[in-house]
Protein backbone atom coordinates (compact mmCIF):
# COMPACT_ATOMS: atom_id res chain seq x y z
CA UNK A 1 0.00 0.00 0.00
CA UNK A 2 2.80 2.37 0.95
CA UNK A 3 4.74 1.41 -2.17
CA UNK A 4 1.75 2.16 -4.41
CA UNK A 5 1.29 5.54 -2.78
CA UNK A 6 4.95 6.36 -3.31
CA UNK A 7 4.77 5.27 -6.93
CA UNK A 8 1.68 7.44 -7.48
CA UNK A 9 3.44 10.44 -5.96
CA UNK A 10 6.49 9.82 -8.17
CA UNK A 11 4.32 9.56 -11.25
CA UNK A 12 2.44 12.73 -10.30
CA UNK A 13 5.73 14.57 -9.73
CA UNK A 14 7.01 13.42 -13.10
CA UNK A 15 3.82 14.50 -14.82
CA UNK A 16 4.06 17.88 -13.13
CA UNK A 17 7.67 18.27 -14.25
CA UNK A 18 6.73 17.38 -17.81
CA UNK A 19 3.89 19.89 -17.66
CA UNK A 20 6.27 22.60 -16.48
CA UNK A 21 8.74 21.74 -19.24
CA UNK A 22 5.97 21.86 -21.85
CA UNK A 23 4.91 25.22 -20.49
CA UNK A 24 8.41 26.61 -20.91
CA UNK A 25 8.73 25.46 -24.54
CA UNK A 26 5.71 26.37 -26.72
CA UNK A 27 6.80 24.20 -29.64
CA UNK A 28 7.40 24.65 -33.35
CA UNK A 29 3.73 24.87 -34.27
CA UNK A 30 3.23 27.78 -31.88
CA UNK A 31 6.14 29.67 -33.45
CA UNK A 32 4.72 29.12 -36.92
CA UNK A 33 1.23 30.32 -35.96
CA UNK A 34 2.68 33.34 -34.21
CA UNK A 35 4.78 34.25 -37.25
CA UNK A 36 1.80 33.92 -39.60
CA UNK A 37 -0.35 36.09 -37.28
CA UNK A 38 2.24 38.85 -37.29
CA UNK A 39 2.43 38.67 -41.09
CA UNK A 40 -1.35 39.08 -41.32
CA UNK A 41 -1.23 42.08 -38.99
CA UNK A 42 1.50 43.69 -41.10
CA UNK A 43 -0.33 42.94 -44.33
CA UNK A 44 -3.62 44.45 -43.17
CA UNK A 45 -2.08 47.45 -41.40
CA UNK A 46 -3.61 49.88 -40.33
CA UNK A 47 -6.98 48.08 -40.41
CA UNK A 48 -5.65 45.37 -38.12
CA UNK A 49 -5.24 47.93 -35.32
CA UNK A 50 -9.00 47.78 -34.75
CA UNK A 51 -8.60 44.17 -33.64
CA UNK A 52 -5.22 44.54 -31.94
CA UNK A 53 -5.88 47.50 -29.65
CA UNK A 54 -7.99 46.86 -26.55
CA UNK A 55 -8.89 49.09 -23.59
CA UNK A 56 -9.70 48.20 -19.99
CA UNK A 57 -11.05 50.53 -17.32
CA UNK A 58 -9.23 51.77 -14.25
CA UNK A 59 -10.90 49.13 -12.06
CA UNK A 60 -10.26 46.26 -14.51
CA UNK A 61 -7.33 44.10 -15.52
CA UNK A 62 -6.91 41.87 -18.60
CA UNK A 63 -5.41 38.39 -18.32
CA UNK A 64 -4.06 37.38 -21.77
CA UNK A 65 -3.67 33.81 -23.00
CA UNK A 66 -1.60 33.13 -26.13
CA UNK A 67 -2.39 29.78 -27.72
CA UNK A 68 -3.92 28.71 -24.43
CA UNK A 69 -0.86 29.66 -22.38
CA UNK A 70 -0.68 32.47 -19.89
CA UNK A 71 1.24 35.37 -21.36
CA UNK A 72 4.27 36.48 -19.37
CA UNK A 73 4.16 39.83 -17.65
CA UNK A 74 0.98 39.32 -15.68
CA UNK A 75 -2.31 41.11 -16.15
CA UNK A 76 -2.50 44.14 -18.41
CA UNK A 77 -4.13 47.47 -17.67
CA UNK A 78 -5.53 49.86 -16.97
CA UNK A 79 -5.60 51.64 -20.32
CA UNK A 80 -4.52 50.40 -23.75
CA UNK A 81 -2.92 47.03 -24.47
CA UNK A 82 -2.24 45.02 -27.63
CA UNK A 83 -3.20 41.47 -28.56
CA UNK A 84 -2.63 39.27 -31.59
CA UNK A 85 -6.16 38.55 -32.86
CA UNK A 86 -5.58 35.07 -34.23
CA UNK A 87 -3.73 33.53 -31.32
CA UNK A 88 -4.53 35.68 -28.26
CA UNK A 89 -7.57 35.64 -26.01
CA UNK A 90 -8.11 37.69 -22.90
CA UNK A 91 -10.45 37.89 -19.94
CA UNK A 92 -11.36 40.99 -17.95
CA UNK A 93 -11.24 40.81 -14.16
CA UNK A 94 -13.03 43.39 -12.02
CA UNK A 95 -10.95 44.61 -9.07
CA UNK A 96 -13.77 46.41 -7.28
CA UNK A 97 -15.10 45.20 -3.95
CA UNK A 98 -18.06 42.87 -4.37
CA UNK A 99 -20.62 42.09 -1.69
CA UNK A 100 -22.97 39.13 -1.54
CA UNK A 101 -25.36 37.63 0.97
CA UNK A 102 -24.74 34.20 2.41
CA UNK A 103 -28.05 32.28 2.26
CA UNK A 104 -29.72 31.55 5.63
CA UNK A 105 -27.96 28.63 7.29
CA UNK A 106 -29.82 26.34 9.69
CA UNK A 107 -27.24 25.74 12.41
CA UNK A 108 -27.32 23.71 15.62
CA UNK A 109 -25.36 25.61 18.24
CA UNK A 110 -23.07 24.05 20.82
CA UNK A 111 -25.89 23.98 23.41
CA UNK A 112 -28.24 22.23 20.91
CA UNK A 113 -30.33 25.28 19.97
CA UNK A 114 -31.41 25.52 16.31
CA UNK A 115 -30.78 28.98 14.83
CA UNK A 116 -30.92 30.48 11.35
CA UNK A 117 -28.03 32.84 10.56
CA UNK A 118 -27.45 35.17 7.61
CA UNK A 119 -24.17 36.91 6.79
CA UNK A 120 -22.70 39.41 4.32
CA UNK A 121 -19.29 38.95 2.69
CA UNK A 122 -17.19 41.73 1.10
CA UNK A 123 -14.37 40.61 -1.18
CA UNK A 124 -12.18 41.84 -4.01
CA UNK A 125 -9.67 40.37 -6.43
CA UNK A 126 -6.09 41.20 -5.49
CA UNK A 127 -4.36 38.93 -8.04
CA UNK A 128 -6.21 38.69 -11.38
CA UNK A 129 -3.89 36.02 -12.75
CA UNK A 130 -4.54 33.60 -9.89
CA UNK A 131 -8.26 34.38 -9.98
CA UNK A 132 -8.41 33.18 -13.60
CA UNK A 133 -5.93 30.32 -13.55
CA UNK A 134 -6.29 28.73 -10.09
CA UNK A 135 -10.08 28.53 -9.75
CA UNK A 136 -12.95 28.07 -12.20
CA UNK A 137 -15.31 30.70 -10.74
CA UNK A 138 -13.82 32.56 -7.78
CA UNK A 139 -17.09 34.30 -6.90
CA UNK A 140 -19.18 31.12 -6.75
CA UNK A 141 -16.42 29.22 -4.97
CA UNK A 142 -16.10 31.94 -2.35
CA UNK A 143 -19.86 31.90 -1.76
CA UNK A 144 -19.86 28.16 -1.12
CA UNK A 145 -16.81 28.43 1.11
CA UNK A 146 -18.41 31.27 3.09
CA UNK A 147 -21.55 29.22 3.74
CA UNK A 148 -19.49 26.25 4.91
CA UNK A 149 -17.25 28.39 7.10
CA UNK A 150 -20.29 30.06 8.68
CA UNK A 151 -21.71 26.67 9.67
CA UNK A 152 -18.37 25.43 11.00
CA UNK A 153 -17.65 28.52 13.10
CA UNK A 154 -21.12 28.90 14.60
CA UNK A 155 -21.32 25.18 15.35
CA UNK A 156 -18.62 25.66 17.99
CA UNK A 157 -20.45 28.49 19.79
CA UNK A 158 -23.41 28.42 22.15
CA UNK A 159 -26.45 30.62 21.73
CA UNK A 160 -25.29 33.32 24.15
CA UNK A 161 -21.97 33.71 22.30
CA UNK A 162 -23.72 33.86 18.91
CA UNK A 163 -25.98 36.68 20.11
CA UNK A 164 -23.36 38.69 22.01
CA UNK A 165 -20.01 38.03 20.27
CA UNK A 166 -20.79 38.85 16.65
CA UNK A 167 -17.60 40.85 16.16
CA UNK A 168 -15.33 37.99 17.25
CA UNK A 169 -17.29 35.54 15.07
CA UNK A 170 -16.93 37.88 12.09
CA UNK A 171 -13.18 38.23 12.69
CA UNK A 172 -12.76 34.46 12.91
CA UNK A 173 -14.69 33.92 9.69
CA UNK A 174 -12.75 36.64 7.89
CA UNK A 175 -9.40 35.14 8.90
CA UNK A 176 -10.45 31.64 7.85
CA UNK A 177 -11.88 32.77 4.50
CA UNK A 178 -8.89 34.99 3.76
CA UNK A 179 -6.46 32.11 4.30
CA UNK A 180 -8.53 29.77 2.13
CA UNK A 181 -9.03 32.21 -0.77
CA UNK A 182 -5.47 33.55 -0.86
CA UNK A 183 -4.34 30.98 -3.51
CA UNK A 184 -7.30 32.13 -5.63
CA UNK A 185 -6.11 35.74 -5.64
CA UNK A 186 -9.17 36.84 -3.61
CA UNK A 187 -9.04 39.08 -0.54
CA UNK A 188 -11.94 38.86 1.94
CA UNK A 189 -12.15 42.37 3.34
CA UNK A 190 -15.07 42.11 5.73
CA UNK A 191 -17.58 39.62 7.15
CA UNK A 192 -20.71 40.72 8.97
CA UNK A 193 -23.39 38.65 10.72
CA UNK A 194 -26.57 40.04 9.20
CA UNK A 195 -29.34 38.34 11.17
CA UNK A 196 -29.82 35.63 13.78
CA UNK A 197 -33.29 34.08 13.85
CA UNK A 198 -34.53 31.96 16.73
CA UNK A 199 -37.52 29.61 16.87
CA UNK A 200 -40.79 31.22 17.96
CA UNK A 201 -41.10 29.10 21.09
CA UNK A 202 -37.58 30.01 22.16
CA UNK A 203 -38.30 33.70 21.57
CA UNK A 204 -41.36 33.47 23.82
CA UNK A 205 -39.40 31.67 26.53
CA UNK A 206 -36.60 34.26 26.42
CA UNK A 207 -39.14 37.11 26.51
CA UNK A 208 -40.86 35.58 29.56
CA UNK A 209 -37.51 35.15 31.28
CA UNK A 210 -36.52 38.76 30.57
CA UNK A 211 -39.92 40.02 31.78
CA UNK A 212 -39.62 38.05 35.02
CA UNK A 213 -36.12 39.44 35.58
CA UNK A 214 -37.39 43.00 35.02
CA UNK A 215 -40.28 42.49 37.45
CA UNK A 216 -37.89 41.13 40.07
CA UNK A 217 -35.62 44.15 39.69
CA UNK A 218 -38.64 46.48 39.91
CA UNK A 219 -39.77 44.88 43.17
CA UNK A 220 -36.30 45.17 44.64
CA UNK A 221 -36.08 48.85 43.65
CA UNK A 222 -39.55 49.54 45.11
CA UNK A 223 -38.60 47.82 48.39
CA UNK A 224 -35.39 49.84 48.60
CA UNK A 225 -37.41 53.04 47.99
CA UNK A 226 -39.88 52.19 50.78
CA UNK A 227 -37.00 51.46 53.13
CA UNK A 228 -35.40 54.82 52.43
CA UNK A 229 -38.76 56.57 52.74
CA UNK A 230 -39.41 54.95 56.13
CA UNK A 231 -35.99 56.08 57.37
CA UNK A 232 -36.70 59.62 56.17
CA UNK A 233 -40.12 59.61 57.88
CA UNK A 234 -38.52 58.38 61.09
CA UNK A 235 -35.99 61.20 61.04
CA UNK A 236 -38.73 63.73 60.26
CA UNK A 237 -40.82 62.44 63.17
CA UNK A 238 -37.88 62.83 65.51
CA UNK A 239 -37.37 66.43 64.36
CA UNK A 240 -41.08 67.28 64.78
CA UNK A 241 -41.08 65.68 68.23
CA UNK A 242 -38.28 67.96 69.34
CA UNK A 243 -40.18 71.11 68.19
CA UNK A 244 -43.99 71.15 68.71
CA UNK A 245 -44.32 74.28 66.55
CA UNK A 246 -43.03 72.30 63.58
CA UNK A 247 -46.10 70.09 63.75
CA UNK A 248 -48.42 73.12 63.52
CA UNK A 249 -46.44 74.46 60.55
CA UNK A 250 -46.69 71.12 58.82
CA UNK A 251 -50.41 71.06 59.58
CA UNK A 252 -50.89 74.50 58.00
CA UNK A 253 -48.83 73.49 54.95
CA UNK A 254 -51.09 70.46 54.44
CA UNK A 255 -54.19 72.71 54.62
CA UNK A 256 -52.67 75.05 52.05
CA UNK A 257 -51.93 72.15 49.70
CA UNK A 258 -55.48 70.82 50.01
CA UNK A 259 -57.08 74.19 49.42
CA UNK A 260 -55.03 74.78 46.28
CA UNK A 261 -56.72 71.84 44.54
CA UNK A 262 -60.16 73.64 44.52
CA UNK A 263 -62.10 70.63 45.71
CA UNK A 264 -65.16 70.37 47.94
CA UNK A 265 -63.36 68.86 50.92
CA UNK A 266 -64.32 70.41 54.29
CA UNK A 267 -61.66 70.26 56.98
CA UNK A 268 -62.27 70.84 60.68
CA UNK A 269 -59.01 71.42 62.50
CA UNK A 270 -58.91 69.79 65.91
CA UNK A 271 -55.85 70.31 68.10
CA UNK A 272 -54.42 67.08 69.39
CA UNK A 273 -53.63 68.68 72.77
CA UNK A 274 -57.37 68.74 73.67
CA UNK A 275 -57.56 64.97 73.35
CA UNK A 276 -54.45 64.24 75.38
CA UNK A 277 -56.27 64.83 78.68
CA UNK A 278 -59.07 62.39 77.82
CA UNK A 279 -56.58 59.84 76.60
CA UNK A 280 -54.73 60.00 79.91
CA UNK A 281 -57.99 59.72 81.93
CA UNK A 282 -59.10 56.73 79.94
CA UNK A 283 -55.81 55.01 80.53
CA UNK A 284 -56.02 55.74 84.32
CA UNK A 285 -59.53 54.32 84.58
CA UNK A 286 -58.51 51.23 82.74
CA UNK A 287 -55.57 50.79 85.07
CA UNK A 288 -57.72 51.29 88.24
CA UNK A 289 -60.30 48.81 87.00
CA UNK A 290 -57.67 46.31 86.35
CA UNK A 291 -56.29 46.74 89.91
CA UNK A 292 -59.78 46.25 91.43
CA UNK A 293 -60.30 43.14 89.38
CA UNK A 294 -57.00 41.79 90.65
CA UNK A 295 -58.00 42.41 94.29
CA UNK A 296 -61.38 40.70 93.79
CA UNK A 297 -59.67 37.73 92.22
CA UNK A 298 -57.28 37.45 95.20
CA UNK A 299 -60.19 37.40 97.67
Amino acid sequence: MVTSVKMDSIQYTGAQDSLDSSTDSPGLCAFILTFISYLLIAATFPFSLCLCIKVVQEYERAVIFRLGRLLKGGAKGPGIFFIVPCIDSYRKVDLRTVSFDVPPQEILSLDSVPVSVEAVIYLRVCNPTNAETNVDDYSHSTRLLAATTLRNVLGTRNLAEILSERESISATMQSSLDDATDPWGVKVERVEIKDVRLPVQLQRAMAAEAEAAREARAKVIAAEGEQRASKALKEAAEVINESPAALQLRYMQTLNAISAEKNSTIIFPLPIDLLSHYIKDGNGKKKSKSKKDLLSDDE
